[in-house]
């Protein structure tokens, strides 16, 4: 299953639904459906447990004892989030993932349960449950996503924007992260049409495409792979670690001279047992997350306070005036310096 919390792969390839039909004008496509019926609709057939936009319910992708997930308004979009995960889906990519559908089986499974006639293919002119043969009610362990990658060399415009970062090739070596010219999820095969990079996290890959507006990361990891480890390789007893939310602002943090480690998502908490373990190779664990001072929810400076208040640990905060949300934005506005000097400000002893 493709995961993260911007990970929604079939916006990135809609051209390979549009499956055109008969002599009328629909096709199978996402904007034709969504001309028919809402999201909203998707979302209320599909997701059980979903009532009312905003309320908490428990997943039903995964065994969820307490209720972690939500269904919200995000870029005028409804968006299914579950915060213990990290992982979102819009309506369409919430059925791929529910059922182990392809984006074109789960197209046609609205079509069908919907009665909206876009689509000729006659093996699916059968409800979800008995076209694919279990309850759609039922819990099902979801098969693992297989992302394979071709490298490419870096080139001048690789380098342009990671320096603007302050991140040199050699860290990114380090860190396992390589530019890419195509990739494939499971059998399907596609091309990078923009600069485009792997993650290498323990065999488990994210891709980024740092220029797209829209569905930047795909994704197979899961919430237990921890990004930046190679880090902290031969790391015994050190003074401090940082515990930050993106596998770049680990990279600008090993750059100014500090260990770093970031979970797969802000949202997530980290376990007594990696917080155990941080503590026994650092005589200091402190949290450095997104300040997104122009929202009302501020969801990383949320979660920072949360995590600090379960474990004791301390707060770094970008001050607002700087209007840079995290540590790489800080670098690429301020300049490196400009970061050492607010990191130092507030870091225990002036580390």
């Amino acid at each position: 299953m493709v995961r993260g919390t911007n990970v929604l792969l079939i916006h990135f390839y809609t051209f390979v639904c549009m499956i055109e039909v008969r002599s009328s004008e629909d096709y199978l496509h996402t904007s034709v459906i969504l001309e028919k019926i809402t999201e909203y609709d998707i979302f209320r057939h599909y997701c059980h447990n979903f009532k009312n936009i905003g309320d908490k319910f428990c997943s039903e992708l995964r065994k969820d004892k307490s209720p972690t997930c939500s269904i919200i308004y995000w870029n005028k979009r409804l968006l299914y989030k579950d915060f213990g995960t990290g992982e979102s889906h819009d309506c369409f990519s919430y059925i791929q993932a529910k059922y182990n559908l392809t984006f074109v089986e789960a197209l046609r499974v609205v079509d069908v349960d919907f009665c909206l006639n876009l689509s000729s293919k006659d093996p699916y002119k059968k409800s979800v449950a008995t076209t694919y043969g279990f309850d759609s009610q039922s819990f099902k362990e979801k098969q693992t996503t297989i992302i394979k990658k071709k490298a490419r060399k870096w080139t001048i415009e690789d380098q342009n924007y990671w320096n603007s970062f302050g991140i040199k090739i050699e860290t990114l070596t380090k860190f396992a992260v390589e530019p890419i010219s195509h990739f494939w999820i499971n059998d399907a095969r596609f091309t990078c049409d923009t600069i485009t990079y792997a993650y290498n996290l323990n065999g488990k890959y994210k891709l980024y495409s740092p220029l797209k507006k829209e569905n930047k990361w795909i994704s197979n990891t899961d919430s237990k792979c921890i990004q930046g480890i190679q880090g902290l390789q031969g790391v015994k007893e050190e003074q401090l670690l940082i515990l930050t939310k993106s596998l770049k602002d680990v990279m600008c943090l090993y750059e100014l001279g500090y260990y770093a480690i970031a979970l797969q998502s802000e949202m997530i908490m980290p376990s007594p047992e990696l917080i155990k373990k941080l503590r026994l190779m650092f005589y200091n664990v402190v949290i450095l997350y997104d300040n997104d001072y122009e929202s009302e929810t501020n969801p990383g400076q949320t979660m920072a306070n949360k995590i600090c208040e379960v474990y004791n640990l301390q707060n770094i905060i970008i001050p607002s005036h700087y209007e840079a949300k995290d540590i790489s934005d800080l670098i690429k506005s301020k300049g490196k310096e400009t970061a050492l000097r607010v990191l130092k400000l507030q870091l225990p002893y002036g580390e």
